[in-house]
């Protein structure tokens, strides 16, 4: 077992990234039965809040910060389901950056903090994904430095599409600077109205601008995805083992999306034993 990694993310806010990152690592763990954790690196902890109540973890005791400052990850796991760990987030990180600067002096180490430490816990996991604050900074460097793939969120807005194509030429500043090693596997169109005219305008102008790096699958606004939020992620099931078909339409979009990304993956390693 050697984990593959992804950073979410978009330099813009409020597009769906964290959405997408405990969505991902949810129907990972407990549907497609893979060993999967999440790091959260966004201080405002969203996605650790949503992770936690919807595994009906009440209190969480060490975080991400606690595995900073005593350099060892393993230290700060919080089990949330039988295949779905956390490395949850607290406001107390937002100083990570005054951390990496104060403590770091040449560039390439201050980037590979993360990296360092996530490393070691590759072995253990099948899948990780890494949640981080929208912002150009110490966190996003550190996240795509330690990460095998970036997945994109997008929602249907001018400000977001700006966001990927900020993101995309961010991280190519990042390969070229420091030699990290990425690749964009998905751009996630999220929370869009499918019956929305400008909705429909502005994805087809990035289909036609990132072309099939754009994702196949729409996350579309759903109740049932924003109630997640307030209650945590949940699947009900009926009886004769059916899933409730509101939690059905939630879950399947992005199962379909973890296939998409299987597949690119399986495609990208194929075309370099080609090279």
């Amino acid at each position: 077992m050697a984990a593959k990694v992804f950073t979410i993310g978009n330099f813009k806010g409020g597009v769906g990234k964290t959405k997408i990152a405990t969505m991902l690592a949810y129907d990972q763990a407990n549907i497609l039965n893979k060993k999967t954790l999440l790091i959260d690196m966004d201080p405002q902890a969203n996605a650790s809040t949503i992770l936690a109540r919807s595994g009906g973890v009440g209190n969480i005791t060490r975080t991400i910060v606690d595995g900073l400052r005593e350099e060892d990850f393993s230290k700060c796991i919080t089990p949330i389901f039988e295949n779905l760990d956390l490395i949850a987030c607290t406001t107390q990180f937002s100083r990570f950056e005054t951390y990496a600067i104060d403590g770091y002096k040449d560039e390439n180490e201050r980037i590979q903090i993360m990296n360092r430490l996530i490393t070691p816990l590759r072995e253990s996991y099948d899948y990780i994904y890494i949640d981080v604050p929208p912002t150009i900074s110490v966190f996003s460097d550190n996240a795509m430095a330690a990460s095998d793939y970036s997945i994109i969120a997008f929602q249907t807005v001018d400000e977001s599409l700006d966001g990927v194509s900020k993101y995309v030429s961010y991280q190519n500043f990042m390969a070229s600077h420091y030699g990290v090693q990425l690749q964009a596997i998905d751009i996630i169109p999220c929370m869009t109205d499918a019956a929305d005219k400008l909705d429909k305008t502005i994805l087809a102008e990035a289909r036609e601008k990132f072309g099939t790096a754009v994702s196949e699958n729409v996350v579309t606004y759903q109740k049932r995805l924003r109630n997640y939020s307030r209650t945590g992620i949940s699947i009900k099931r009926y009886k004769n083992g059916n899933m409730d078909q509101w939690d059905f339409m939630a879950h399947g979009v992005f199962l379909n999306i973890l296939k998409e990304i299987d597949a690119r993956i399986i495609f990208l390693n194929s075309a370099r034993v080609g090279e």
